[in-house]
């Protein structure tokens, strides 16, 4: 027997074997005397009430938080940050720039698509000098980076398209045995719409003026995140470099076990290899990119040649994700904790550039889903009554001049994790903050 075989024929047995142990038929222990579906019964804690978990969030130990916080107070922290920032105000300016950058995040990209729609609409959308995007944010980056000639576009490819136009599911058990859910193809058609020849030709031509659009994916096999120069790929201007343009759009959004890995033939030193391209929100859910810069003018570029430039980052997503009753099942737990995981990992970036800020001296503007506004609760769930909401709620946002948040995420009131000593708790009104160190953040001082 062929290794192939048996790594075939062992994958099906152990998809046999889970599905047994899912329909209760693996016997042992109190499993057999309670009958095969005792499992199947709800565990404690299951099924909490919506209003009983919105409420949770402001479950907290009084002592016990006000001793961790109140001796080194977030607040002071981020005033401290705005403070240094602004001592670094070099006394020759440079040009100023605009860099955006655009989050992960499935259907919620609606929102920073809207963002955008608004923007213009309130007459203050800057050209961006640099455009970054990872998954659903690459796709809207592109229409960022193209301004606002494709706002119509931009508006129909998040408030029209459903799950038909971006996926479908294989049947069980391929979807088991393969290597995704699902089949892109409905997303290859979809992309090749709005990424049009014309379209590509259109970012070459930004390009050659300095302007730069970056998309990030990550190589599955490396296990490392690769940041794509769409410009570079446009300005080749050859059938084979608009195939890879889209290409790289589709890795980037090819969510790991959901879309197939997108195979890209590179050459290193003459020979040719195939690395396999997944969602890059794997490895980053956002990241920055500096403005072009002439090679004769690099080496005397001082650190603070972007102080006074502003970062805008549109975060497709809430800070804190909503409350969720969530299954004693294991694929439902072990979605739950990714998803949890995700945020996370968002909220850590988000640091990251607020601390990139401080360094350069650049503005930080951020702008995230308002936290009470009614959202989705599936990222691949593709229905356009809901990324319609969520487009204008980031459209009302822009357009009536919506303050940027310039704070790190956990530096607001009711935000970060909860120290306890014991179970016995206060409900402080879901503002979960003790102690008043975090109730008023120091005033920022103004930007110059």
């Amino acid at each position: 027997m062929t290794a192939t075989r048996r790594t075939s024929k062992f994958a099906f047995g152990l998809v046999l074997a889970l599905g047994a142990a899912a329909l209760g038929c693996a016997g042992g222990g109190d499993g057999d005397r309670r009958g095969p579906f005792a499992r199947f019964r709800k565990a404690p804690g299951e099924d909490r009430p919506a209003d009983e978990l919105k409420r949770a969030i402001g479950w907290t130990d009084p002592a016990e938080q006000t001793a961790v916080r109140s001796v080194l107070p977030r607040g002071e922290l981020v005033a401290f940050g705005n403070q240094a920032r602004v001592a670094r105000k070099p006394a020759e300016p440079s040009p100023h720039k605009d860099i955006l950058v655009i989050s992960g995040g499935g259907v919620f990209g609606a929102y920073p698509a809207g963002v955008l729609f608004g923007w213009t609409q309130a007459g203050t959308r800057p050209t961006f000098d640099v455009v970054t995007g990872i998954s659903t944010g690459a796709l809207v980056a592109v229409f960022a980076f193209l301004g606002p000639s494709v706002d119509c576009e931009l508006r129909e490819a998040y408030t029209t398209i459903t799950d038909d136009d971006v996926f479908k599911k294989h049947r069980f058990p391929r979807s088991l045995l393969s290597e995704s859910l699902a089949d892109n193809a409905p997303l290859v058609r979809l992309i090749a719409r709005y990424a049009t020849d014309a379209r590509i030709a259109e970012v070459a031509a930004e390009h050659q003026k300095g302007r730069r659009l970056y998309v990030g994916t990550t190589d599955l096999d490396v296990r490392r995140g690769i940041f794509w120069d769409m410009g570079a790929i446009a300005s080749e201007g050859t059938p084979r470099s608009r195939a890879l343009f889209r290409k790289v759009l589709l890795a980037s959004a090819a969510i790991p076990g959901f879309f197939p890995p997108v195979p890209i033939e590179v050459t290193v030193d003459g020979r040719r290899y195939v690395e396999r391209h997944i969602d890059g929100g794997v490895s980053s859910s956002m990241f920055f990119a500096p403005p072009w810069v002439p090679p004769e003018e690099r080496a005397a570029l001082p650190l603070s040649w972007l102080h006074g430039s502003n970062l805008y980052v549109l975060v497709a997503g809430k800070m804190y994700p909503d409350p969720t009753a969530v299954k004693s099942r294991s694929l439902a737990i072990a979605g739950n904790a990714v998803s949890t995981v995700l945020y996370d990992q968002t909220r850590s970036d988000l640091h990251k550039l607020f601390l990139l800020s401080i360094v350069t001296g650049m503005n930080y503007n951020v702008s995230v889903i308002p936290k009470d506004l009614q959202s989705p609760t599936e990222s691949t769930s593709f229905k356009p009554a809901e990324m319609t909401v969520l487009f204008e709620a980031g459209a009302e946002w822009a357009r009536n001049h919506g303050k940027w948040r310039d704070s790190p995420p956990g530096s607001e009131p009711g935000e970060g994790g909860r120290y306890r000593g014991t179970t016995v708790l206060t409900d402080n009104g879901n503002r979960g903050v003790i102690g008043g160190d975090e109730t008023l953040i120091p005033a920022v001082p103004p930007k110059k």
